[in-house]
């Protein structure tokens, strides 16, 4: 498939606080070699040929500052528009669709504070969402994985054949990812994680994209220091 033939619009959920971070801005915010991570993060999708523009969703105060210190300021002009989050990922997911509109016939979610996915890996799950109609970066699980109940407790071991630890970008059918967030809100499903997860209760199969080991969320200040370093090193 061409990807040439598919207008794509990116969407990058970016509006968090970031707890877990410590620090006294949210960590989109935050500076690797004198970039924020969300401008890092915004310039592999402006770089990126499968990408046609972009929606940030951003924390409603920061709204100004990414449109001019982040979007101005690094010359990001697929960026068609910056709009502030709702209370809950999801919900900045729905609200940047709604902006969309009708124009793109696919959706590609990459979360704002993962700089290091890289143009190739955004390329292959968009190709595959194009294919067949959803389709997530993610890798096999290297651990052994365990099930434990509230007590702490181990209940089971998993057969880590099976499991994948699931990514972003993620990629869908517009129409695919529009009815899947209408039924949510709808129906008040709010315990989804990620957008795959509301896709695939609408019974829609969702492709797995082998991903990066690169591909860091940054989420500690470890994960931080990690992109530093990959940087640093032309990861």
């Amino acid at each position: 498939m061409d990807l040439r033939r598919l207008n794509t619009v990116g969407i990058v959920p970016a509006a968090g606080i970031g707890v877990r971070m410590g620090a006294n801005r949210p960590k989109q915010f935050l500076e690797v070699n004198g970039m924020p991570i969300l401008a890092l993060t915004l310039g592999t999708l402006q770089d990126c040929g499968a990408v046609d523009r972009v929606i940030v969703v951003a924390p409603e105060e920061d709204v100004e500052y990414c449109r001019g210190d982040i979007v101005g300021h690094f010359g990001l002009d697929k960026v068609m528009e910056v709009i502030a989050g709702g209370e809950r990922r999801q919900d900045s997911v729905r609200l940047g669709l709604e902006v969309a509109g009708e124009d793109f016939d696919l959706v590609v979610i990459h979360d704002g504070v993962r700089p290091l996915a890289g143009g190739e890996l955004l390329e292959k799950v968009v190709l595959a969402a194009g294919k067949h109609g959803a389709a997530v970066a993610g890798l096999p699980a290297r651990e052994t994985v365990k099930e434990v109940d509230e007590g702490g407790l181990v209940v089971r071991t998993l057969d880590r054949s099976g499991i994948w630890l699931i990514q972003t970008p993620q990629a869908f059918s517009t129409e695919i990812l529009r009815k899947a967030h209408e039924r949510a809100q709808r129906e008040g499903w709010s315990e989804a994680t990620d957008d795959a997860a509301l896709v695939e209760r609408l019974g829609v199969p969702v492709k797995i994209v082998r991903g990066s080991e690169r591909n860091i969320k940054v989420t500690t200040p470890l994960d931080l220091e990690m992109v530093r370093f990959l940087l640093e090193r032309g990861g």
